[in-house]
């Protein structure tokens, strides 16, 4: 299953960062190629994005888990009866912050990591994608790649709508 995980510190609190990534109608914002975000319900949301080639996607996601302590939260995409279920058996998006403890101890929480005062926040995006048919073989390395292309886009966009 190709998987790919980036995480970056960004200084921004995890309270302000946890209210953009929780909430669907903030994706425009910082998540690549998403125009717009519709059907906003009980868990489930659907992007519309945009190609390279100006062509418009839609794709639907349901929340699979939130965790407001952690601050965490992980996204399925719906895959049968779509175009993408040719390519993908499954497709998940986990997104973890992580606030971080200041060297004199009163910023952060148990178990964050240890980095200077004002340090911020460690944003960890993983992607996780099942590949179909002959693709796990051979696609495996593009996806990763590719994966790992959308997470830093996205962490390059969180970086700038928090500072």
């Amino acid at each position: 299953m190709p998987t790919a995980r980036r995480s970056r510190t960004i200084a921004a609190p995890a309270d302000a960062l946890w209210a953009v990534v929780r909430d669907p109608h903030h994706l425009p914002r910082w998540w690549p190629r998403v125009t717009r975000v519709e059907d906003v319900e009980d868990g489930a949301f659907t992007e519309v994005m945009t190609t390279s080639r100006g062509k418009v996607v839609r794709a639907d996601f349901d929340l699979v888990r939130s965790d407001e302590a952690e601050r965490s939260l992980t996204w399925s995409q719906r895959l049968d009866g779509t175009p993408f279920a040719r390519l993908l058996k499954s497709a998940e998006t986990e997104v973890r912050l992580t606030p971080v403890q200041s060297s004199d101890g009163l910023a952060g929480q148990q178990g964050a990591a240890q980095a200077p005062a004002g340090a911020g926040t460690v944003v960890t995006i993983e992607l996780r994608q099942a590949l179909t048919g002959f693709f796990p073989r051979f696609g495996g390395f593009m996806v990763r790649r590719a994966a790992g292309e959308t997470i830093d886009e996205a962490l390059d966009a969180l970086e700038r709508i928090s500072g």
